[in-house]
């Protein structure tokens, strides 16, 4: 026993070796730095807010977020998730009393079978296989509310997020003005789900085990003493200790392991959205070593992930199964091994074989009870990655509506050269006034969200009626100038007097057709109810699209409720005379044409800024055709190196201009 002893302490202190060396290796791994020159320091900036942001532990902290989310997934006491709630409790209830008279009935039946009683043989039998019915019962109620709870739990914090990512423009400001969250995308629906499915898994494999140890800790009390149970409950409280210490890394490794997936799923999606640019360009081997890159990341983390479960599922073998089983067999052995025992004297020996079958599957099942409440700790861990995601995700969304985002500046030695220009920049500081048939920018700095300078002072007045033509090279300030008009860039100071958004329009070069029918693609983004409340017609909608030149597709679907894959359907042109419909549909007071026709003829594009004069609309027009001179009367010109020109369009200047 002595040598047994020796070796098992050797092979304990080399697992516990074994696991200590593995967590030193995925720490050192994780904390090297990669070198890249002048992207050195913005690693450094990124593991930092990393830090910070992926901290994942089963503590304080997360039992304040998980705390957080569960009021948004329980929003009223009263409500059908608190329903589900005590369901499953009632279910758990019944489910842990229908073990235990299982038990007892299991060990009536064996005990006639030994004791060659045929009578009581078919009397438990017959009670087994009438109570099967309401057993198998309880289980499938208990899984139905299981099932029913994931999904309403992750029906109310998907409608949660989404009212917030789709709260004005937030959706646009954390793709573009905020990079936080790299994949918003995967955490509203990969990670919800995952989070809402784990955390009802939880609920149920902790609750059936506490249930099952506080019945058995009473049953057992009365047939062996109270000093048993409380030797596997210090048990419990040792072991879960000692692994919940280990499983530390499993959360930030989740969270880690979420982003490569996101990552991944971002590089394929853009090669299927980009597919007809990346062919012509024969892009196929330059983006395989893209994927190919992204994915041995991913393959990489989940080898170390694969290999750390490995070895904590060793551990949690040995500590929470098998050492809890020796301690079950040497807590039930006890009364039974010692002869001065009082129900050796009060028992016979029948009696007490029962009397050990009995309690003894009862201790089984109590330390099967306490593994799983251990083992719960893992799945805790895993948890507490999902549930840091989450809230990270609530946090910018929150910030974001509240207008205020965060961008990971990409050197430290760019932003401090700029330091003094751009301390004076201040997102927001600018005051928008919303007043019709103007626009007008007073003394506003035109910049990125990076804080790079366009303009420093911008000053001009558009009043309706006025057309202006937006020119200028690449990245000069064009779209810069239409996102702060659009409100989707905040204004770093000055004052913009502009109509409010409903009454600026936006026609980009390509055209976003929506998922829909035909009348969709004109009203958007109306709907059919909104179409009728403002009393237009399908009539007036083919004069329309009669108006650019589009009559005969309505001809050809032969329904305005015909539905088809719309950017596929139509060609460039078409989409973009579509986009021009859908201008007159709106009829704003203002209208941005960002190279809007460059593909339509030179004819139906003369008819369209026609008709928008006649119909009341003021154009800003970005366009490099001379024939679109005539239709605007003023010019704004940025150079690109911070100048500007805001001058009436002459006869000179078209002649300048062609």
């Amino acid at each position: 026993m002595a040598a047994i002893s020796k070796h098992l302490t050797a092979k304990n202190s080399s697992i516990a070796g074994g696991v200590l060396l593995l967590l030193y290796i995925l720490k050192k791994r994780k904390r090297a730095p990669k070198q890249d020159g002048k992207r050195g320091s913005d690693l450094v900036i990124n593991s930092e807010r990393d830090g910070k942001k992926d901290r994942a532990a089963v503590d304080k902290v997360f039992f304040l977020r998980i705390l957080r989310i569960l009021r948004l997934m329980v929003p009223r006491v009263f409500s059908m998730e608190t329903g589900y709630l005590i369901f499953i409790a009632a279910m758990l209830v019944a489910r842990t009393y229908c073990d235990v008279w299982m038990i007892q009935n299991g060990t009536m039946i064996e005990s006639a079978i030994i004791g060659r009683s045929t009578k009581d043989f078919k009397t438990y039998l017959y009670s087994f296989i009438k109570f099967m019915p309401l057993i198998a019962l309880v289980n499938n109620f208990l899984k139905l509310g299981l099932n029913e709870l994931k999904l309403r739990f992750r029906e109310r914090l998907t409608k949660s997020l989404y009212d917030q990512y789709l709260q004005g423009f937030t959706y646009y400001k954390m793709g573009n003005l905020d990079n936080r969250i790299a994949n918003a995308d995967q955490l509203l629906t990969q990670d919800v789900e995952k989070f809402c499915n784990s955390v009802v898994d939880l609920y149920s494999n902790l609750s059936k085990p506490l249930l099952d140890i506080g019945l058995y800790i009473f049953k057992l009390t009365s047939a062996i003493g109270a000093q048993g149970p409380a030797i596997m409950m210090a048990y419990l409280l040792i072991s879960g200790l000692f692994l919940t210490r280990l499983r530390r890394p499993i959360g930030k490794m989740t969270v880690t392991e979420q982003r490569y997936e996101g990552e991944y799923r971002f590089v394929n999606s853009r090669l299927i959205t980009n597919s007809e640019e990346i062919a012509f360009y024969n892009g196929n081997l330059r983006e395989k070593q893209t994927i190919y890159a992204t994915f041995k990341k991913l393959v990489d983390h989940l080898h170390n992930f694969i290999f750390f479960r490995f070895s904590m599922g060793f551990v949690d073998s040995i500590i929470a199964k098998y050492l809890a089983t020796v301690v079950g067999y040497l807590v039930v052995s006890r009364p039974f091994l010692n002869l001065s025992h009082p129900r050796h004297l009060q028992s016979s020996h029948s009696e007490l074989l029962e009397d050990y079958y009995q309690s003894g599957r009862m201790l089984l099942r109590m330390s099967q009870a306490l593994g799983r409440i251990v083992l719960a700790g893992r799945e805790m861990s895993r948890l507490s990655g999902f549930t840091a995601r989450i809230t990270e995700l609530m946090k910018v969304l929150k910030e974001l509506n509240a207008g205020r985002y965060e961008r990971t500046m990409v050197s430290v030695q760019e932003k401090e050269s700029d330091s003094a220009e751009k301390l004076i920049l201040v997102p927001g500081s600018g005051q928008i006034t919303n007043r019709d048939n103007i626009i007008k920018f007073d003394h506003t700095p035109l910049a990125t969200p990076n804080g790079d300078v366009l303009i420093k002072d911008l000053t001009f007045e558009v009043k309706s009626g006025t057309n202006v033509l937006v020119c200028g090279p690449n990245g000069c300030g064009k779209s810069s100038l239409f996102r702060a008009l659009g409100e989707l860039w905040p204004l770093f100071g000055g004052h913009l007097t502009k109509p409010d958004r409903g009454k600026l329009f936006y026609v980009p070069q390509r055209p976003y057709m929506t998922l829909g029918s035909l009348r969709d693609q004109v009203i958007y983004p109306d709907t059919y109810e909104q179409q009728r409340k403002k009393g237009i017609s399908d009539q007036v909608l083919k004069d329309y699209l009669d108006n650019v030149q589009l009559g005969h597709i309505l001809e050809r679907e032969g329904s305005w409720d015909s539905v088809q894959d719309w950017m596929d359907v139509l060609s460039g042109g078409e989409k973009q005379r579509m986009a021009m419909a859908r201008l007159f549909y709106h009829k704003p007071q203002f209208a941005i044409l960002d190279e809007c026709t460059s593909a339509v003829s030179v004819d139906v594009e003369d008819f369209i800024y026609s008709h928008c004069r006649t119909v009341g609309i003021t154009l800003f027009t970005v366009s490099h055709r001379k024939s679109l001179w005539k239709h605007h009367e003023y010019y704004l010109h940025m150079d690109g190196r911070g100048n500007y020109e805001f001058k009436p369009i002459t006869e000179e200047t078209v002649e300048f201009g062609s």
